[in-house]
């Protein structure tokens, strides 16, 4: 009998890594400190209509997929049924063979359904009438399939204007034994060169019932919001931003800044840089003194089609990775906030693997005493979360640092069918590290390589993040 695609030792190519993983890494259980489920699924324990709706909306990976076959936008985000938009789907699956879509559809029909067959035009219908007759069952919803992953922490990510309702009814929930945490983003607030900024300092007024007038009227909303989101459960940040600012600015020029676009009139370029690096450095300061980690995502450079972004708007597949000068800036944001000690647990992610050795050998500039790698550098980040872009960061950190101490892999996701993410990069993980051993790079000591498996899979991250 043929052996199926995803086996017990897909992508395992060597003894060593076998080992590695059976006995090691298969059974830790998943820490997803960043991804972009909606809580209020979670709380309503939502239960999906039919396979596209929990595995195609709002999945802008297989959109560029499909369109880069051509595939009419009608059937990608448009008004067509979801059973055209899978049937679409299905057959482009075979041909993104080389691209890690082809083993995320199939290890996730395997590890969510237990289907071996390989998806294409010939086995749609039935994968696609299998699949739904469980996801109408009790055991797909949205509660249900975080248990069966054994996800124990959940990092949603969350605007500081809103409510946090969902996330204090899954915390008030018995049932729900997945702690489900709200992480803080605060872009709207700091990138004062957007439309729609003043828009969002009036939504940002009514959150934290403050009259907002000036520049430190918009601090403190800032930090109220903070502080509402601590007690709500929250102990991480999050930040996307394109470069990293580091002009030099003062709180009096930052004030005069936002009062000029308050106003309506338009500011410079380095006057934005300087209103972004004084907010910025704000908030990290906040976030030492609230003892959160902070994420920084640095380098997308994001709605580059501007019809289809007038179309669809953002988050819909038309992004790309930026090129930019990183080392001073960096360095310099990172020694600012370490002066006086108030430089938080950061992680810092970029999306041009050409910055690797940059971010590598920046945070080692920073480590403290007490702190098991407190600056990190993250995971492969989203063109980069597949399996040369994770060897390639992984090695990369290796090299300039310690992997031993790397707290790991996070889904990133909307879908509620990318927790098999987390089992991809623990097989990548385990064959980079089984290859050292059959090289003689590394001792064949499994106790010692598994607890490192063991830590970066799961207990490195619940360590780093001090949520209970």
């Amino acid at each position: 009998m043929m052996k199926p695609f995803i086996h017990e030792d897909f992508m395992l190519n060597n003894e060593a890594a076998k080992i590695l993983y059976h006995d090691y890494a298969k059974e830790m259980p998943i820490y997803d400190y960043h991804c972009h489920l909606s809580p209020q699924l979670i709380a309503d324990n939502h239960s999906f209509s039919n396979l596209a709706e929990i595995w195609l909306h709002g999945d802008h990976y297989k959109w560029r997929a499909l369109r880069t076959l051509g595939v009419d936008e009608r059937l990608i985000t448009g008004e067509a049924t979801d059973k055209e938009k899978f049937n679409q789907w299905a057959k482009a699956v075979p041909k993104t063979i080389g691209n890690p879509l082809y083993h995320w559809t199939q290890l996730e029909l395997k590890r969510y359904f237990d289907v071996d067959l390989l998806l294409n035009e010939q086995t749609s219908e039935e994968i696609w009438d299998h699949c739904n007759r469980l996801l109408n069952t009790e055991q797909f919803t949205a509660q249900k399939i975080i248990e069966k992953f054994d996800v124990r922490v959940i990092g949603t990510t969350d605007d500081p204007i809103d409510s946090l309702e969902h996330h204090i009814a899954i915390a008030n929930n018995p049932s729900i034994q997945t702690k489900v945490v709200p992480a803080f983003r605060p872009d709207k607030a700091v990138e004062i060169g957007r439309e729609g900024f003043n828009l969002y300092i009036d939504s940002l007024s009514v959150a934290a019932d403050i009259e907002i007038n000036t520049y430190e009227n918009v601090l403190t909303a800032i930090e109220n919001r903070a502080r509402f989101f601590h007690e709500i459960g929250c102990r991480i940040s999050d930040h996307g931003i394109e470069n990293v600012p580091f002009e030099p600015c003062t709180f009096e020029e930052a004030s005069v800044i936002f009062l000029k676009v308050r106003s309506g009139e338009t500011i410079t370029k380095t006057e934005e840089m300087k209103y972004k690096t004084h907010t910025l450095l704000f908030l990290g300061k906040l976030y030492a003194s609230l003892d959160w980690a902070m994420q920084l995502h640095i380098g997308a450079i994001r709605n580059n089609n501007e019809r289809m972004f007038n179309k669809l708007g953002p988050d819909t597949g038309f992004d790309s990775i930026h090129d930019l000068d990183l080392a001073r800036p960096l360095n310099g944001f990172l020694n600012e906030l370490d002066k006086n000690n108030e430089l938080p647990r950061t992680i810092l992610y970029h999306l041009n693997p050409v910055h690797n050795y940059v971010i590598g050998t920046a945070v080692g500039n920073f480590q403290s005493s007490g702190v098991n790698g407190k600056l990190q550098f993250g995971s492969g980040w989203w063109f980069n979360d597949q399996k040369d872009g994770m060897i390639k960061q992984m090695t990369d950190l290796a090299n300039l640092g310690l992997l031993s101490s790397f707290v790991g892999m996070l889904t990133d996701s909307r879908s509620f069918l990318s927790y098999p993410r987390h089992e991809y990069f623990r097989r990548i993980l385990c064959n980079l590290v089984g290859q050292w051993v059959e090289d003689g790079e590394a001792p064949r000591d499994y106790q010692l390589l598994g607890t490192m498996i063991q830590n970066i899979s799961y207990q490195n991250a619940e360590n780093y993040f001090k949520i209970k």
